[in-house]
Parts: structure tokens; sequence; C-alpha cells
């Protein structure tokens, strides 16, 4: 074959017109041009695309160059070449087309470019001619003259131009001579010419070998048979009204549709004059396409007319009369297109992931229409019909890339479905439709927000450590972690060291935990600032301030100020004019309570009187009022027994005991004031009840041993006789104990004493006489020895009522 013998032949054509493409960058749309001949060996080398393209070697691998035809071409990754990746037949691609070319795209990423290239088919010999029929049979009246031409059938060949068939010739003889004619759609016929007259009774059959050569280098041929068979006379021949005829039809016709009638006229008459139409051999495709009546000659379709396919056909019909007379002409029918083809949509690139923060004007999608119709049916525009924060804009011819037109938000709009409808120009239009679906991605734009613009909560003081005081929830519309909320203390206005031991908050729930029980008395309000932080990267962050108000309860007693109190809870002395009117201000109670609200408020209440009525109490302002004059059987002394209360639920309260003398001056006062008991010291309260205690130990350990000793006295001897010892007890000015004693009575003797107007309380161990003592001690050999002990504490005080003198004696 040709293509064994020389290269591909190669050529680049200029830029037919720039244009600026922006595919994620700009980008220069470009139309290459290559010519190449058919049959090329797989692998060989059409062109160095790459630098055709204006592209190195070395951004090569980044740029991902791909080419649109992957079944003719392939890109190499390595040099850049393109190169024949199968099987390149002119014939099957563009069949008898002048001219053939490869019209495909060429992409390259990174960023996105579309280049345009077209590569010439260029027809070498490969085919040699071919007469369809085995043989040509001829019948040839005898009476023919000499110049009677006889068309024959014409060799197929699928080569084009100057491979395809150029000349026929036929084997030398004395009858025939051949002559090649062209047919109006340029292919070549061989037309068969008589040279001398045929004599039947000489020779009834001529037989010839026709050759049918082509054009080609080295040329190739394709022989037939011509059968010439010698008839009687018919001497007249069909004549057709016109050698071609012109007919142009739309596409799409209905089935059965009439094309023309073709007329072919005899001047014989009879049997010779009788003429029947005939197809001449054509291509199987055009005779299926169409029907010729044999007797009348109409022709009409047979099929579906597609201009897409094909839009002109050339049929040859023959008119043979009854005898051997035959004539042909040629009818030419053009393919009128018809707007037939709905345009298509195609993604050459695309992304259906789009963050929500792409910039307006982001390429997502590089989009190629395209109608097989011609002229106007085949203009294509392309428009979105939702409104979407999207636009086409278009780049080239048939090409559109789908943009950002507005900035996104994930969080109002997850997600788009996107029509693209494409309409073409023609009458009527047609439009398709092609949907997409694009979905807006997360990135963290959106920062925490909290329910509320600020926090007050209301803690009652004395609450339980680690309860929940209050909560907090902030929320963010973003996906993930993005979305994803914690919470932190970020400052308070308690001291930094402070405030870990007061509050906590749950990172995840916005939890506020109490540390510790609070004291309104101690802190009555303080405020947080609370931080929620989502976990995207970067973290956004929003503050809110979180009050804390600390309630009150009623957890304090009133404590009284005025008048001073002594340790029982009493008060001074209070002197008031005999002569006081009703009304008179004697005293004032003055009180406080650490407590706030209802919990303080103060009320002030007599619980005793030593002489009711004579004085009033301000229930609010604890002022001692006289209620009517003093009387003459009314005591100069007088106490007054106050509490006051607080208005909590439920109350506390606090007394105070007032004594108030009425006289007229102070020496007049003093005798009443001697009379007063003297106060009494808790500290020897304490110690008396203490040597008390002391006591009761000791008597239960004695009577313990004594029982020990008695009963096993019991059971080694007679049971020994147990008196019980009766002291003379007594006291001048206070009471005594009786000397009554029963059996199992302490051995022990004791005085009490009590002294007037002694405010001391003495603790004497006195001497037993000998009459008074046991006969023996239980605990020691010795009864001789007498221990006795006094022990006085001043600090012990008792009501100033009475003072008491108690004496403690033991043996020992």
């Amino acid at each position: 074959m040709q293509s064994s013998t020389r290269e591909a032949k190669t050529m680049k054509s200029q830029v037919l017109f720039p244009f600026l493409v922006s595919l994620f960058c700009a980008a220069i749309s470009q139309q290459i041009h290559y010519t190449i001949p058919e049959e090329l060996a797989k692998g060989s080398r059409v062109g160095n695309l790459a630098k055709d393209l204006g592209l190195s070697i070395q951004e090569l691998p980044a740029r991902k160059l791909r080419v649109g035809a992957e079944d003719y071409f392939n890109v190499s990754a390595e040099s850049g070449d393109l190169l024949v990746s199968g099987r390149i037949d002119r014939e099957k691609i563009c069949g008898r087309k002048s001219e053939c070319a490869l019209d495909f795209e060429t992409v390259a990423e990174n960023p996105m470019n579309v280049f345009h290239v077209i590569v010439a088919i260029q027809d070498i010999n490969d085919n040699a001619p071919r007469f369809i029929a085995k043989g040509i049979d001829l019948y040839i009246c005898e009476s023919a003259l000499p110049g009677v031409k006889f068309p024959l059938d014409s060799a197929q060949d699928a080569d084009v131009e100057s491979n395809s068939v150029k000349t026929y010739t036929i084997n030398p003889n004395q009858y025939f001579s051949l002559s090649t004619k062209e047919s109006p759609d340029g292919s070549k016929y061989p037309e068969l010419l008589l040279e001398n007259p045929l004599d039947r009774e000489y020779q009834s059959y001529h037989r010839l070998i026709l050759t049918a050569t082509d054009g080609g280098d080295p040329p190739l041929s394709g022989t037939t048979q011509i059968r010439i068979q010698v008839t009687d006379a018919n001497d007249n021949a069909p004549l057709f009204s016109q050698d071609v005829y012109r007919v142009s039809l739309q596409e799409n016709i209905p089935w059965g549709t009439s094309v023309l009638r073709v007329l072919a006229t005899d001047q014989d008459e009879g049997v010779n004059a009788e003429i029947t139409y005939a197809f001449l051999s054509s291509p199987t495709r055009t005779s299926l396409l169409f029907n010729l009546h044999p007797n009348t000659g109409d022709i009409t379709t047979n099929g579906t007319l597609d201009f897409e396919e094909t839009n002109e056909y050339v049929l040859g019909v023959e008119a043979k009369d009854g005898g051997v007379h035959t004539a042909h002409c040629n009818v030419q029918i053009e393919i009128v297109d018809e707007n037939d083809n709905a345009p298509e949509v195609t993604f050459m690139s695309f992304s259906n992931q789009i963050p929500e923060d792409s910039d307006p004007g982001t390429v997502i999608a590089l989009i190629k229409v395209r109608d097989q119709d011609s002229g106007q049916n085949g203009l294509v525009t392309c428009y979105i019909q939702e409104e979407v924060p999207f636009k086409l804009e278009s780049t080239s011819k048939n090409y559109y890339k789908l943009v950002i037109d507005r900035a996104l938000n994930r969080e109002q709009t997850e997600y788009y479905n996107v029509s693209i409808i494409a309409t073409d120009r023609g009458k009527p239009s047609l439009s398709s439709r092609t949907s997409i679906t694009l979905y807006i991605s997360d990135v963290n734009d959106n920062a925490p927000v909290f329910h509320q613009a600020s926090y007050v909560v209301h803690v009652a003081e004395n609450n339980p450590p680690g309860a929940s005081i209050a909560q907090v929830s902030a929320s963010d519309p973003d996906l993930g972690p993005n979305g994803s909320v914690s919470y932190s203390i970020l400052a308070s206005d308690l001291e930094p060291q402070e405030r870990s031991s007061y509050v906590s908050v749950s990172a995840q729930s916005g939890v506020v935990f109490a540390q510790r029980a609070f004291d309104h008395e101690q802190l009555r309000t303080f405020e947080l600032t609370l931080q929620a932080r989502d976990q995207g990267s970067p973290a956004l962050r929003a503050n809110v301030s979180l009050r804390v108000l600390v309630g009150d309860r009623n957890d304090n007693a009133p404590r009284v100020l005025y008048p001073a109190l002594e340790p029982d809870g009493s008060a001074l002395f209070d002197m008031v004019p005999r002569a006081a009117e009703p009304g008179y201000l004697v005293t004032k109670v003055v009180a406080v309570d650490a407590d706030s609200g209802q919990n303080a408020w103060l009320s002030y209440h007599v619980l005793q009187a030593s002489e009711p009525g004579l004085f009033s109490l301000g229930l609010r302002n604890g002022e001692v009022r006289t209620a009517r004059a003093l009387g003459d059987r009314d005591a100069a002394r007088q106490r007054l027994l106050v509490a006051v209360r607080d208005g909590g639920q439920p109350p506390l309260s606090a007394t105070a005991t007032l004594h108030l003398i009425f006289a007229d001056s102070l020496q007049e006062a003093l005798p009443d004031l001697s009379d007063r008991p003297a106060p009494s010291d808790p500290q020897a309260e304490l110690q008396f009840y203490l040597v008390v205690a002391l006591a009761l130990f000791s008597v239960l350990f004695l009577l313990a041993v004594i029982l020990a000793i008695a009963l096993r006295l019991r059971r080694s001897s007679s049971p020994a006789t147990w008196g019980c010892f009766q002291p003379s007890l007594s006291s001048k000015s206070g009471p005594g104990i009786l000397p009554n004693c029963s059996e199992g009575t302490l051995p022990y003797s004791y005085n009490l004493c009590v002294a007037s107007k002694s405010a001391k309380t003495e603790f004497n161990f006195l001497n037993v006489t000998p009459d008074m003592a046991p006969p023996q001690d239980l605990l020691s050999d010795d009864p001789s020895m007498v221990v006795c002990a006094s022990n006085e504490d001043p600090q012990i005080a008792y009501d100033s009522s009475f003072s008491s003198h108690v004496s403690f004696c033991k043996p020992i």
C-alpha cells in the first residue's frame, strides 16, 4: 500500500479566530489542522500536538491532555505527539465525499482549555475498481448503424478523486470501440460504440472484456465481460425527454411520496415501442429508498430520507423498448434539511460539589452543544430555566461554561437542581433539557449563636453543691465539626482563684453547675462570660453574659443591737420616772437581720411582762412606751421579755429581757439594783456539769464494785449487815437534804448550801465525822484517811434571783 512507502504528512493551520475561554483560568481556543493518509499503522505519528498548542513537555502530566476521538487518536503523555490508535478507513468514515476530515476536541486541564483539531484524511489507492454485475449482456439489432452508442454499467471504486475510476478499455475488435464519459456527478462510465455494421448471420454473439482502471499510482483495475447478442432488426432506440432530471425533496417525507416521472419515447411501433423502466445498477441503500414503476416511470420514496446521512442522490434510469434498444438518463435528487434533530448537550467537565465560599465567576462545568441539522436549524442557544445563582456564558461556537453568578449559602440551600435548555433556531424550533444537581459543600462560615442575648438566673442561697443552676444553648447551622459547639467560661467578675470554686460549665451541654453553696449575705450577684466555640478550622466563637442572682433564704435570726445584752440575754436596767405619763418613751429595742427582703422585716412582741398592760411595744419600731401611769400597787421593778421576729417562712427570732425600774433618781434605784441576781457565768455552769458528770460516773463505778464484793461475800460467809448513814444536813438560808435514807443509798454525804447575796457557787467536799463514816472504805484499807476538797469558780453564773453555796463531802 501507498501508506507503507511514505510518511504521514502533517501541517499546522493558523488560528482561525482567538477568543478568551475562562475555564478555571484563561484559555485560548484554537483550531489545529493536520493532514494524513488513510490506513496509517497504529502508533503512527500525526504531529506534535503539545508543541502546536504551545504546551511544554514538563507541564503535560499536570495538564492531562486528552482528545475526543479516542477510537482513532491518542496523545503521548511523554512527547505530546498525536498518535494513531485505530484503523483510519477513509471510505468507512466519509464514504464518497470528496473531502474527508475528522473534527474533534482536545481538552487540557489545570487550567482547562479546549482546542479544536481537524485531521484531514487523504485517500490512497487501496480499492480497485469493481463491477457489481458479473457480466454485461447486450442485445444489439443487426440493423444498428455504425456510430450507435451503448452506455455500459460503470465500475464502483470506493476511492475518490485521482484514485477513482479514470478510464475504461476493451479488448481490440473490429466492431466495437469504447470511450469514457463523465456523468453529472463527476463519475466516469463507459460507452460502447458500434464501429461497423453487424451481421447476425455472420456472427450472432460477441464477447468483450471490459477493463476499468483508476488513476492511482500504481493504478488498479477491475474487469467484467460484455456479452453481445445480435438480434433481429429494431432500428429505433428509446429516447428520454431530458438527459438529467433534477428534483428537491424535504427530508422525512412520508413513504410512497412521488418524486418525479421520467419519460422516454420510441418511434417504433408494436412490441418494439413498448418501453419499460428500471434503475441502473446502484448502491443497495439507494435502490431501497426509491421505487421506479416499470411501466409509468414514476419514482416514489420507499424509505425515510435523512439529510444528516445523505444530502444528495443520483439515480441512473434505463428505458428499454420491446426490442433490444435502451436509453439512459440520470435523476439527481437533492435532500432539503428540516429541523428534525433536537440539540444535544454534553458536559465536557463537571463538578457537583461546590464550596459555599466560592467566588462569583467560578467555573463549575464546561458544556458542549450540538445539533445535527444545518443552517439556522443547527444554530443553538442555551439558557438556564430556574432562578438559581448560576449562569451560562458562551465561550465559543457551541461551547458554554456554567459559572457562579452570586454568593452561595449552604445554610439556606443545600443543593440546586439546574435545568439547562438548549434551543435551536429552526421553525418550529426544537429544544432539549438536561438537568443536573449541584451540591453545596459546607465551610465554617457561621459562628455559634446563643439563643438569648444574655442570661439571668436566680439561685436561692444554701443550694446543694454540684446542682445545675442554668443552661446556655447556642446553635451553629454549619455541618459536622463546623457545627459542633462546646462551651467554656471565658471570664467573670469573681476573683480568678475563686471562679472555679463557685461554678463550672459542661462543655457538651452548656449546663452551668454550682460548685459550692452560695451565701446571699456574702455574695448577692456575680456575672460570667460564657463562650461557645465550634470545631471548625479556624474555629469561630460567640460570647454571652450570664448574671447569677443569689436569692435570700431565712437563714439568719435577728440580732439585738440595743440595748446591749448580757450573756443571759437580759439588758441593763432602764430607769422610768414614777410620774411618767402614758406614751412615755422608756427605751427602744434595736435589732438587725443579715437576711434581706421579707426575711429581714422585723416585728417586736412582748412574750412576758411582770405587770401586763403597764408598757406597750411598737410592732415595727421596737419602742417601749408606758401604756398607763404607775399605780400604787405596781412594783418598782418591772421585767419585760421581748421577742424580735423576722418575716421569713418559717420565722426566726431572738429575745431580750428588759429590766425597768421606776425611780426619780439613781440613789432611789440603787436598793432595787442590789436585789438583782448576779449574772451567771457559762464557764462556771460548764464546770458544774462536768463535776456532776464525774460524780455520777464515780457513783456508778462504786456501785458496781460494791455489788461485786457483796456477791462474793455472800458466797463465802454470812451476809453482812449494811446500814444506812443518815447525816444531818442543814442550811440556814437554803433548802436542805432531809435525813431520809433507804437501803442501797450511796455512802456519801452531800451538803447543799444556799448563801444569800452571793454570786459564787462553791463545791466543798467536807470532812466526815467518825460516826457518819462507814466502818470501812470499800476501796482503801485506811479508814482514817479523809480528803476534803473545795472548788470555787467565779465563772459559773446562775439566775440572779438567788445564789447558792453547794458543798459535797466524800469519804476517802
